[in-house]
């Protein structure tokens, strides 16, 4: 278990941790030391051997007392994809972290994915005898409206291979604002990165922990949160989410957990002037 918010418990549900793409690329508005910024804040962070950023790809199980809940399902298996580390590749270390936190397939209540990129869907289905069919089948999956509106007129393969036959088995459920999953989970808008993107609140007595899917990719973001991401649909307002959260989750005490942060991928958040600090947990 990674942590214990109330009476919520949070797994971790690590798939992959590979050297993408370089920082440059990665953050178009990037200091020109950042290389050296993203290794100070997390050594090892940047590949010795082709100068690029590691991200780990991961989800999150929440195990309410109602509801057992999975934020995002990171790329999954034989998906198609223009990462070249995530196309078709075949990985079984995404079921093996749900079956290590006594979990399978048909236990989950609800998928939420946070928006609908290729690395938070891919796990919403497999392939079986050359069909995508849901993966979680008793699951009512959460999509975010706007992302749904947007990627669905857009289409490509994985809007077809990870939320259509989602759809079509009748599991998928359209939210938007704060949706409230439970007692202790609820959603908090963070357009900008994709148009319906949400982080993931976790409140349970007195206790508070917020997921951030990709409205930051870096603790680095708390220190320069002008730093945008290059697929971010609107850098402009992924910028205003990702200071609006920072402020929330500073004010708040909240344990941050960051989808993408180098592991352990938790710690807190405080104001400094106009910027925000890391506290690694």
């Amino acid at each position: 278990m990674l942590t214990r918010i109330g009476d919520v418990e949070i797994w971790r549900i690590l798939e992959s941790v590979d050297p993408l793409y370089e920082p440059g690329f990665i953050f178009p508005n990037i200091d020109p030391d950042g290389a050296e910024l993203l290794e100070r804040a997390a050594p090892g962070c940047i590949c010795a051997k082709s100068g690029k950023l590691s991200l780990p790809i991961q989800g999150f199980l929440l195990r309410t007392p109602d509801h057992t809940i999975l934020v995002d399902s990171c790329v999954g298996n034989h998906k198609t994809t223009r990462v070249p580390a995530w196309n078709k590749r075949e990985t079984g270390r995404f079921m093996a972290s749900l079956a290590a936190a006594g979990v399978g397939p048909d236990d989950i209540d609800y998928v939420m994915c946070t928006h609908l990129h290729v690395d938070h869907v891919g796990w919403n289905t497999r392939l079986e005898n050359g069909v995508w069919v849901p993966t979680f089948r008793k699951a009512r999956y959460l999509l975010p409206e706007a992302d749904v509106e947007f990627f669905g007129a857009e289409g490509g393969p994985t809007y077809t291979e990870s939320v259509l036959p989602v759809n079509a088995a009748g599991l998928s459920e359209t939210v938007s604002g704060a949706h409230q999953i439970g007692e202790a989970v609820r959603l908090v808008p963070t357009p900008g990165h994709s148009p319906g993107h949400v982080a993931v609140e976790i409140i349970s007595r007195g206790d508070r922990a917020l997921i951030t899917g990709d409205a930051l990719h870096t603790t680095v973001q708390c220190a320069r949160p002008e730093w945008h991401f290059v697929y971010d649909a609107d850098p402009v307002q992924a910028v205003a989410s990702r200071r609006s959260l920072l402020e929330h989750t500073s004010e708040g005490g909240h344990l941050v957990i960051g989808s993408h942060f180098w592991l352990p991928s938790v710690g807190r958040t405080q104001v400094n002037g106009s910027a925000f600090d890391w506290v690694p947990h």
